[in-house]
């Protein structure tokens, strides 16, 4: 499922306009962004728990010439699943 997709699937259950839905959709994935930047949990309660997981610097590998590398530490958006969510699956 794309963008439009769920947008039209929002727009169809909720009986908004294609453009209301567009903007609810988009005013919902700027509020998660926002708050995974600031450091935040954004808990959906039967749905899952988006969390910020930090990396810790890691030795590999580079694939073409063999050669050891330091891959640096990163942050990363992650995602748990809902009991209810991993039931529908």
């Amino acid at each position: 499922m794309n963008r439009r997709e769920l947008v039209d699937a929002v727009a169809t259950e909720t009986g908004l306009a294609p453009a209301q839905a567009d903007a609810a959709l988009g005013a919902v994935l700027s509020a998660v962004t926002a708050a995974l930047g600031a450091g935040d949990k954004v808990v959906l309660p039967g749905f899952g728990t988006f969390e910020v997981r930090d990396r810790a610097e890691r030795a590999g590998r580079n694939p073409q010439t063999g050669e050891a590398i330091t891959i640096a530490a990163s942050r990363t958006a992650a995602f748990k699943p809902a009991p209810a969510l991993r039931a529908a699956l």
